[in-house]
């Protein structure tokens, strides 16, 4: 193990810090004095070496000093093995490196077997100086970019907390953005919606949104936040499907530096970001019975605790909570919890598919024609009177989004033209989709049958409004007297 570099090679110039912070410190653990000495030989003139004798003594010098960068531990020590030493050594210093000295032959089996110590590299007995100064530079490096890296994403969330801090002339955009007013609809189901909304918008009662996909049940969370006294606060998002369970739970609750692989520095999650907010917990019913118990906590108790903390904190937050599930079932087959089901329904806002409101229709194809238009810069004044017919008649089964995207399609593709007709329709809304036949019986599934004779008459209603033109002659096609109409339209809510 000698130390002068072979001859016609250049001595390997040790990894540098940023100017003015001096040299890397690197921590030798081996009971070795031999091996300690020629490691310090090795690597002292280039670094700040400190060394140990056995893991206790090398736990006790990471808890006195928190600037090493780097640990090179033998395999095996006196009271505990270098794995378990390193795994210590996560706990107290997560974004060393850790490196290890290994007499065994076969370095794949070992890498195995030790994978929890999260080993960069290992070194095999006997090794070459220069093999050494080559590995120890290379972590080192690797160490720097890791830092760096950690220091560029807290400058940038820094600088996005500043924004978001100083912009409070978007937030009154957002305001006006998320409005009622922007929740378009005069059907007298979206009058129950309006009026729900109205009430308990201006309270912190926890809100639970059902409603098919598509039906716009963010932008109903969105509306409630905005138009109450929490509006001044910040309204947060989170889609419980779209993470897996570890990163949802990392994501709501924050965690710990050392938490997990990847977790370099401690992160707030959302509900800490949200106090004195409001937090929108989407697709609810995907959450795991684990999350589902770390959520009734929060409703029940107002605390929170992140991942690799023992601590819990308090926050004050409003929860919305929204799914396309039907919870009720759920809960009684056993795939949601009862009692974080009901502390969640404290409101149920339940949002109609499109088909439920058809009157509704014209009033938001010609809003998203107008900003469809604007945006792509055509200029088109409406819809002929069969491409309305079509649009009115279509199922729907993506709701109001899937009007939205149909009507932002025709925009795309018309052109010089003036109009939408229905040769600019998509083929399935120019030659089916009628809330015909077909589609009742799905419709109607799982109504009483009162209920699904006032579906069918609604439907039948609106059918001749719209095939006559007049009341008088709607009332002569469906063989009823007018004022019969009028009565029968008023209960069941016909515009």
């Amino acid at each position: 193990m000698g130390e002068e570099a072979e001859p016609g090679h250049e001595a390997i110039q040790g990894a540098r810090t940023r100017a003015g912070r001096g040299p890397y410190s690197i921590l030798l653990v081996d009971d070795e004095p031999a091996i300690l000495e020629s490691l310090t030989l090795t690597l002292g003139e280039d670094y700040q070496v400190l060394s140990a004798a056995t893991g206790e003594e090398g736990l006790e010098i990471l808890e006195r000093e928190s600037g090493i960068a780097l640990i090179i531990a033998d395999q095996v020590l006196p009271s505990m093995s270098g794995v378990e030493f390193l795994e210590q050594a996560i706990e107290r210093n997560p974004q060393a490196i850790r490196m290890m000295l290994t007499g065994y032959a076969d370095i794949r089996s070992l890498a195995r077997a030790i994978n929890e110590g999260r080993i960069y590299r290992f070194i095999a007995k006997p090794w070459e100086p220069d093999e050494v100064r080559l590995n120890v530079k290379r972590a080192l490096e690797s160490f720097a970019l890791a830092n760096e890296n950690v220091q560029l994403a807290a400058a940038l969330a820094d600088a996005n907390e500043r924004l978001r801090a100083e912009n409070v002339y978007l937030r009154r955009e957002v305001e006006r953005k998320y409005g009622f007013d922007q929740i378009l609809g005069s059907s007298a189901a979206m009058e129950r919606v309006f009026e729900v909304m109205e009430k308990v918008a201006e309270t912190d009662a926890t809100v639970l949104i059902t409603g098919e996909t598509g039906t716009g049940k963010d932008l109903v969370a969105r509306a409630i936040h905005y138009s109450g006294s929490r509006r001044e606060r910040r309204f947060v998002a989170q889609n419980c499907a779209a993470l897996p369970d570890t990163l949802l739970e990392s994501e709501l609750f924050g965690h710990k530096r050392g938490a997990f692989t990847g977790a370099h520095a401690d992160k707030k999650g959302l509900f800490e970001e949200a106090h004195l907010g409001t937090i929108f917990l989407d697709e609810v019913g995907e959450t795991h019975p684990g999350m589902q118990v770390r959520l009734l906590r929060v409703l029940q108790d107002g605390e929170i605790r992140a991942l690799g903390s023992s601590e819990t904190h308090s926050v004050n937050v409003r929860i919305i909570a929204a799914t396309n599930r039907n919870l009720r079932q759920d809960v009684e087959e056993g795939r949601f919890r009862e009692d974080l089901y009901y502390r969640l329904r404290v409101v149920e806002i339940q949002l109609p598919p499109l088909r439920e409101r058809r009157e509704d229709i014209p009033l938001l194809a010609h809003h998203f024609l107008d900003l469809a238009s604007r945006r792509m810069q055509r200029k088109i004044e409406g819809f002929t009177n069969a491409a309305m017919d079509r649009l009115a008649r279509h199922v729907w089964s993506g709701n109001v989004r899937e009007l939205e995207n149909e009507i932002e399609r025709c925009v795309a593709l018309a052109g010089e033209e003036r109009s939408i007709g229905v040769d600019m329709l998509s083929e399935h809304i120019r030659t089916g989709g009628d809330a015909g036949a077909a589609p009742l019986a799905a419709d109607l599934r799982g109504l009483s049958l009162n209920q699904a004779l006032d579906s069918l008459k609604q439907r039948m209603i609106q059918d001749a409004l719209r095939e006559t033109g007049s009341k008088t002659r709607a009332a002569e096609k469906l063989g009823i007297p007018r004022q019969s109409l009028q009565k029968m339209m008023k209960r069941l809510g016909v515009g």
